[in-house]
């Protein structure tokens, strides 16, 4: 048996790890006040950090720099940059994060195999010089108890709010250790590898077999179930980090606490999606097998008129059993049963979509979550895509994203 507790400190709660945000001018600024633009994470103990990207076929430069120069060796630090991605820069783009981090450890000997990562616009080169002129300003301290918090603040984009978590793991014998994260994320999120970046820090002593494996398990439940817009990132990321400073290790324990890690990043990434007022689950249960609840429940997470329908608190079953159908996994209409936030609609041929049903469904929309739950009454297939509504306001805000 063991206990998992809420505790504060983000991705520096574990031992052995600083965080922080600095400015390097790269958001423009309404007030003399800098915005915090780059984020870093220093490991005091390197390790081979497990890592996750986008499926995009067109990866950015520094996914492209990560594989070819520093995956499967030991790395201690981690620098992040907002506002532009380093996406579809070519040769360059790799060559400009090269000289980055060739300026890192040049002012700083204790780096080692320093790893870049990117989020903002795709199409810019690197504006590298700001970056690099910004680097005097890392410390290798935690300076006070919020610097976990600049570092999470430094990586947003549309974001309105950071994202962090943290957990201590108390295991039977009594020994315990900790693990934290930061997110970014809230545009470009399509469930598949997550369209976002994503930096876990632990301090359990996971045997280096096991790491990859076990966050490759807890992606597939958590950021590649959700969706805000259907569009895939060219810079999405997810890494894990360990210290193994607490000495302290249990698979289940750990696989349970990093799983919870990673579904509360997911699901607010999704609630703080562009425009977004809800957060929607959609159950699909009753399918032919797990990768066909999977591919429908996305589906619906994905649809347009589905999204649209949520935004208007218009419980329009008709659009999800459209979206059931054109997913292509097997199902039939004699089978099928719909709930929208616990409300039955639909069930096995039977329209139960009167007044009153239509008036407690679309009351349960207006809240700030509810459920989809779509039973294919096919078999034991089941998987939950997460999702948000999709308003004027995510149209206003990518419209005018450069800027």
């Amino acid at each position: 048996m063991f206990k998992i507790f809420p505790i504060d400190g983000g991705v520096c709660a574990p031992e052995g790890f600083v965080a922080d945000g600095i400015s390097a001018g790269l958001k423009k600024s309404d007030s003399e006040k800098e915005q915090l633009d780059v984020g870093y994470i220093f490991m005091k103990n390197p390790c081979k950090v497990c890592a996750i990207f986008t499926q995009n076929t067109f990866q950015a430069a520094p996914i492209v720099y990560f594989n070819q120069f520093v995956k499967d060796k030991e790395s201690n630090f981690i620098l992040i940059n907002t506002k532009n991605a380093n996406a579809m820069t070519g040769e360059r783009g790799v060559s400009d994060v090269r000289e980055v981090m060739e300026c890192l450890i040049k002012k700083y000997p204790q780096i080692k195999n320093p790893i870049m990562s990117s989020t903002g616009v795709i199409g810019v080169y690197l504006p590298k010089e700001k970056i690099m002129e910004s680097l005097d300003k890392i410390t290798f301290e935690n300076k006070d108890n919020f610097s976990h918090n600049r570092a999470a603040k430094a990586i947003m984009t549309t974001d309105r709010y950071e994202k962090e978590v943290a957990f201590e793991v108390v295991l039977q014998d009594g020994k315990n250790f900790r693990i934290g994260a930061m997110a970014k994320g809230a545009g470009m999120i399509q469930p598949s590898m997550a369209t976002m970046l994503c930096f876990i820090s632990t301090d359990a002593k996971i045997p280096e077999q096991e790491a990859q494996k076990i966050l490759e398990s807890c992606v597939q439940k958590t950021f590649n179930a959700i969706s805000v817009d259907g569009d895939m990132s060219t810079n999405d990321t997810v890494m894990l980090m360990q210290s193994g400073l607490s000495q302290a290790y249990d698979s289940v324990a750990f696989e349970q606490a990093l799983l919870m890690v990673m579904d509360k990043l997911a699901k607010d990434i999704v609630a703080d999606g562009e425009g977004a007022t809800k957060l929607v689950g959609f159950r699909v249960s009753g399918a032919k097998d797990v990768f066909e609840a999977q591919k429908c429940a996305k589906a619906l997470s994905n649809s347009l008129l589905v999204k649209t329908a949520i935004f208007g608190c218009d419980p329009n079953w008709g659009r999800i059993a459209s979206t059931i159908g054109a997913s292509q996994v097997m199902c039939d209409a004699n089978k099928l049963s719909i709930k929208i936030g616990g409300v039955l609609v639909y069930d096995k041929g039977e329209i139960l979509f009167d007044v009153q049903r239509e008036k407690l469904a679309s009351t349960q929309m207006q809240k700030e979550s509810f459920m989809v739950e779509c039973d294919l009454g096919i078999a034991d297939g089941e998987f939950t895509a997460y999702g948000c509504d999709l308003g004027y306001e995510y149209v206003k805000i990518n419209a005018d994203y450069r800027s």
